[in-house]
């Protein structure tokens, strides 16, 4: 169960990375679709046409589905990997995805929330690393905890 619980730690993290680039193909392909003549106002419509459109898709199904889904995932799969302090970690990777989904949507309102909402990615992809690591941590002192203590020579 541990190796389950490493392997949806580090889910959250790549998905956080998958997040990042899904984001910035969406904008760079924007800006080429403008600088080649397209136009984006309220009139146009959002089809795989557009510039870009395929990366804010991602994002925002990964960003709204995905990555929450595996965070849920993550925290119920660490009340059975008896990981030391393991389900801590997983509410927080759970807290940083509720509140990094709450910022996405919120930033469509407040622009300036875009600001926390990006920052915010950098911490989940950091917390969710440093639970994954754990893991390992967990393994090798169970490791050395198992191993015979050698009697002294007489």
């Amino acid at each position: 169960m541990k190796q389950i619980y490493r392997v949806l730690a580090y889910l959250v993290a790549a998905g956080v990375a998958v997040q990042a680039g899904s984001i910035a193909y969406g904008m760079f392909g924007l800006i080429k679709w403008i600088e080649g003549g397209g136009t984006l106002d309220q009139s146009t419509e959002l089809t795989p046409a557009l510039g870009g459109y395929t990366g804010f898709s991602w994002h925002a199904m990964g960003g709204i589905f995905v990555l929450p889904a595996i965070s849920l995932l993550f925290l119920i799969s660490s009340f059975f990997a008896k990981v030391p302090g393991g389900i801590r970690w997983a509410l927080i990777v759970l807290g940083v995805t509720v509140l990094q989904v709450a910022l996405g949507l919120f930033s469509h309102s407040v622009a300036g929330l875009g600001w926390l909402h990006g920052i915010t990615a950098l911490a989940l992809f950091g917390t969710a690393t440093m639970a994954g690591m754990r893991v390992s941590r967990a393994v090798a002192i169970k490791v050395e905890a198992d191993e015979p203590v050698a009697a002294p020579a007489s």
